[in-house]
């Protein structure tokens, strides 16, 4: 065929795909076949025959086929007991196969099968067959032995008329022939198949060697047309034929690859040769530069040993000894350290006084206990002492005081983040016995640091965890404890290095996930929530500058009033620190950028409180407000959170029972020992007045927001009280909150977080905290605005408390007093 011809009448298949006449998916019957049918079923059924199964597995025939295959002699010899007089059998292919063979699931299309001649061997049999008709499986039975089938032949409808059975002839050689140039030793089987011109017959030669999955030869065998069959077969081949194209170039891409990088690395071998002819080589250069960078190093003696020991083994490596690299890495490792302690500066108090007042608003015991570190490191003539732990929640700047401390000493400053770290050579770093291995993070930020006092900043070292590759904390001990971090060992090293000049610093979320051997080794610094006073003015004096910086913004091109940055802190932002109040901050100042660049607004935009819920949506944070008035059996009390302070509310109601507490709202162990310590004290006190009534009565006590985790101790006057007002009948004032621990003796016990719940009562509209008496020192760290704001009355006993809750005194018990008179008479 020409161009022209080409050009004039385009192949049948491709008009058939363009007028989507190719059936591209045929889905098999997914019947499974039953056996045996029960006698009614079984006089029912037509079928046109009754043959014996052959099983083949992974075998699909076409009808009209003509082949040879081999099978196995063990697995066959009850197969072929099963053929009849004419050497005919249907053969069927398994869906699934038991382990033990004993029971199969069939599709139910097959083919009448004949074989024509069968040749034995040692090992197998050699079988000739030809296909004969497709068949529809109508009932199977097995004897034990074999499978014998009942069958109804399917007729299949074949309307390819000459022309087009000639053009499939066409585009079925083109294929096949661009396949065979892809497969070695094909010519005489291509020979034959071009020869064959009925398309049926070549496709029944073609078949058995596509590579297509099982349930694709069995939808092809299901199909009753078969010029869809053709024309999907041929639609297979050509995807078949593309597939191995694309396979052939990635290949010959590789190999061609392959050769430029043979060529490349023999050039340069070549290239070597010739520069060590000349003495030119860079690897005579590099080992003469070691050699007189460690002259020039002055390097420790220990140390200067190792170093020209492993330059020994770099000079005795041949060409591309996979060892080069390793010794090269370890030796820049080593002259890029800083071994020598660096010139002493005197520590400026002042100096370091006005840097962390410059860095960070509030604060103020926290910088007051750093300067006081900082003169002790004077006094001691910078030998470093107690190594630094700021505990605190996210945000309130624990990292960026160590930042602050750097600059205040004019030391470098390097930051290791912890986080996640369960592996201990993270810490020590990886022997060089391993592929890749590294020095720890310790060494690694000296390496980067560059001296050898900087101000080391350890990051998260709450969440370091154990694994099977060792324990990173315990690692860290060696790290921090001054008695010893002056030989620190580092694996990748080998080699001592002095870690004493370095100021330490450590940060954590949550004290009680630091180990406490390594809690023993650290001088603890607690950052408390800030107040909404401090949030604002760190907000004006540190985060807006930034934010207008980040954003290519100054002053001139946005103004925030303060009752805007008020609005965001109460109702846009939950937490302790102001890592969420930069964040909002930041949206304004999107939100300012998008105005001044697309709607060219005037200049500077100023942002009002009005603006706020455009700019920043819904409110996001919620803060409970107390009510008006309290029923009884409602007491507010205070909690300590991740994020700061709360007020809860605690709700009890008494209903005809066995005397029996239920206690709901998703409360910790220990605060469900509270509620019982409660109801222990309020039944011992209070049953003489009620003459035993509480015995007829069930309590239910709920907190609210049940969704919320809640435990600690300190909810024990709460819980007291609450049962009390439910029992007496007398309302608790909605204005007076309370918090602290109560004992079986009716000791009210100290609590912790007593800033952090004086601002949220000073928030929530409450007027009179009870606390106990031992936390009265902490008011110290209690704002001064919510001081003398709130009234703040101290108590011991539970008596106290009940009196100044519920203005009663609580009756003596007369049977304890009993059984104490008892007691002594008897003595």
């Amino acid at each position: 065929m020409n161009n022209n011809d080409e050009k004039k009448d385009l192949s049948f298949t491709q008009k058939l795909r363009e007028n989507n006449e190719i059936i591209t998916e045929v889905k098999y019957n997914e019947n499974k076949l039953t056996y045996p049918l029960s006698a009614q079923e079984e006089k029912i059924i037509e079928y046109d025959g009754e043959l014996p199964i052959l099983v083949i597995p992974n075998t699909v025939f076409l009808p009209h086929t003509h082949l040879t295959i081999p099978l196995d002699k063990f697995n066959t010899d009850n197969l072929l007991k099963s053929i009849n007089e004419n050497q005919e059998g249907i053969v069927l292919t398994p869906k699934k196969i038991t382990d033990d063979n004993t029971k199969m699931e069939f599709y139910n299309i097959g083919s009448i099968l004949k074989i024509e001649n069968l040749e034995e061997n040692e090992a197998e049999y050699t079988l000739e067959l030809s296909v004969k008709d497709k068949v529809e499986i109508m009932q199977l039975t097995d004897n034990g032995e074999y499978y014998h089938a009942k069958y109804r032949i399917v007729t299949e409808e074949n309307t390819i008329t000459p022309e087009e059975s000639e053009q499939m002839n066409r585009d079925i050689n083109e294929t096949i022939l661009e396949i065979s140039k892809f497969i070695p030793n094909s010519e005489v089987f291509i020979r034959g198949l071009i020869n064959e011109e009925d398309v049926e017959e070549k496709i029944s030669r073609i078949f058995p060697y596509m590579k297509i999955t099982i349930d694709k030869k069995q939808e092809l065998l299901e199909i009753d047309s078969v010029k869809i069959r053709v024309l999907r077969i041929i639609q297979l081949l050509i995807e078949q034929k593309d597939a191995m194209s694309i396979q052939m170039d990635i290949a010959r891409r590789i190999n061609e690859n392959m050769s430029k990088i043979h060529k490349e690395n023999l050039l340069r071998e070549q290239m070597k040769m010739i520069q060590e002819e000349l003495n030119m080589t860079d690897s005579s250069k590099s080992r003469k530069t070691y050699r007189e960078r460690i002259e020039e190093a002055n390097l420790p003696k220990e140390v200067e040993e190792v170093a020209y020991e492993e330059l020994n083994k770099l000079e005795r490596q041949g060409q591309n000894n996979a060892e080069e690299n390793i010794i090269r890495n370890y030796l820049d490792t080593i002259l890029s350290l800083p071994w020598h302690k660096a010139e002493k500066q005197k520590i400026d108090i002042k100096k370091a006084q006005e840097q962390l007042d410059k860095d960070h608003y509030g604060l103020e015991k926290v910088k007051e206990r750093i300067i006081q570190h900082l003169t002790v490191l004077k006094m001691k003539d910078e030998k470093q002492g107690s190594i630094l732990l700021f505990v605190g929640p996210p945000g309130t700047g624990k990292t960026s005081l160590g930042r602050s401390i750097a600059t205040a000493l004019d030391r470098p400053y390097v930051r290791a983040s912890l986080g996640g770290v369960k592996d201990e050579s993270e810490i020590r770093g990886h022997r060089r016995t391993y592929l890749g291995a590294l020095p720890g993070r310790i060494i690694t930020g000296m390496k980067k640091a560059g001296q050898s006092n900087p101000v080391f900043v350890l990051d998260e070292i709450d969440k370091l965890t154990a694994s099977i590759n060792g324990n990173p904390t315990s690692a860290l001990l060696e790290v921090l404890d001054p008695e010893q971090n002056d030989t620190f060992s580092d694996h990748y090293l080998e080699v001592a290095y002095d870690l004493s000049d370095v100021f330490f610093i450590a940060t954590a979320n949550y004290l009680e996930d630091i180990p406490g051997p390594l809690r023993d080794r650290l001088e603890i610094i607690e950052l408390k929530t800030y107040t909404n006073n401090e949030k604002l003015h760190i907000a004006k004096e540190h985060l807006i500058p930034d934010v207008l910086e980040d954003h290519g913004l100054t002053k001139d091109d946005l103004i925030i009033e303060d009752e805007v940055i008020e609005t965001v802190i109460e109702r846009y932002t939950r937490e302790a620190g102001v890592r969420e109040l930069k964040r909002q901050i930041a949206a304004i100042a999107r939100k300012t950028t998008e105005k001044i660049v697309v709607d060219n607004v005037e200049r500077p935009y100023v942002v009002s409180n009005d603006m706020v819920y455009d700019m920043l949506g819904a409110e996001k944070a919620h803060y409970d407000v107390v009510a008006d008035k309290n029923p009884a059996g409602v007491v507010t009390g205070l909690a300590w959170t991740s994020v700061g302070g709360d007020i809860l509310f605690v709700e009890a109601i008494m209903m005809p029972g066995e005397g029996n507490l239920k206690i709901t709202g998703q409360l910790g162990d220990v605060m469900k020992e509270s509620a019982q310590i409660a109801q222990s004290l309020i039944k011992s006190h209070f049953s003489p007045l009620l003459e035993d009534s509480l015995n007829n009565y069930d309590i239910h006590i709920h907190v609210p927001a049940g969704a919320i985790p809640k435990d600690g101790p300190s909810a024990g006057v709460t819980l007291l009280t609450t049962l009390a007002s439910l029992i007496t009948g007398i309302p608790v004032d909605s204005k007076l909150a309370m918090t602290g621990e109560i004992s079986l003796r009716g000791e009210v016990l100290p609590i912790g977080g007593l800033k952090e719940k004086s601002i949220a009562a000073y928030r929530s509209g409450i007027k009179r905290v009870i606390i106990p008496e031992k936390n009265v020192k902490d008011l110290d760290e209690v704002p001064d605005e919510v001081k003398q704001a709130l009234e703040f009355k101290a108590v011991t006993r539970i008596e106290e408390v009940l009196e100044e809750a519920l203005h009663i005194k609580l009756p003596e018990s007369k049977k304890l007093n009993l059984k104490i008179e008892e007691i002594t008479s008897e003595t």
